[in-house]
């Protein structure tokens, strides 16, 4: 049971990575498309750098909400154990 559990949250953090490259790649290559429209249509009004900035937060929000449980994930994991925990002596209790 417990290592279907790890290899289920493993699974969902790989597909979150995945996911993550995915629009990292987007990220480049739609926004190298639109300097370069930019750049060969109307090189004196420069506006792609507002298109890199709005979705550059997005992609930045993408990249913390996917990496987060680096940094937090022990605190998670302790919370999660300490949620278990008082759910199995409710249980215990009703019987």
């Amino acid at each position: 049971m417990e290592n279907e559990i790890l290899y289920r949250r493993a699974a969902v953090r790989a597909a979150m990575q995945l996911a993550f490259y995915r629009h990292v790649m987007i990220y480049i290559v739609v926004n190298a498309l639109l300097v370069a429209v930019n750049l060969l249509k109307d090189p004196h009004h420069l506006w792609f750098q507002w298109g890199l900035l709005g979705w550059g937060i997005g992609l930045l929000v993408h990249g913390l909400n996917v990496y987060s449980y680096r940094w937090f994930g022990s605190r998670r994991e302790q919370m999660i154990q300490r949620e278990l925990e008082r759910q199995r002596k409710m249980e215990q209790n009703r019987s």
